[in-house]
């Protein structure tokens, strides 16, 4: 199948890059339907659901929040896990004179 673009006038290359942009979305879905029923069929293998498989994939990135070992003795809202930058209030209450096992919770 050969086009002679350069014969075609604007109007009939507009028509022809609609056409082109819908075909490529349907065959992605159906690419994408053909995929999953792959991958369904693999899993089924192993006795899993696909499911269940991207359950666990999704799942698997999360990680929980660190439990506050720290509280501003001024606010007691603000809490640090030790983890990551020191926040404001601690390096103040340090270069004060504070230990930081003063801050414990």
């Amino acid at each position: 199948m050969s086009f002679d673009l350069s014969a075609m006038s604007r109007k009939e290359l507009l028509e022809l890059k609609t056409g082109i942009e819908d075909a490529l979305k349907e065959a992605e879905q159906r690419e994408r339907k053909e995929a999953i029923k792959a991958a369904e069929e693999a899993a089924a293998k192993f006795g899993f659901s696909l499911d269940e498989i991207a359950g666990q994939a999704r799942g698997a990135g999360k990680k929980q929040k660190a439990a506050a070992k720290y509280r501003n003795p001024h606010n007691p809202e603000e809490t640090w896990s030790g983890r990551g930058r020191k926040p404001h209030w601690v390096h103040s209450a340090i270069t004060s004179g504070m230990d930081i096992s003063d801050l414990e919770i």
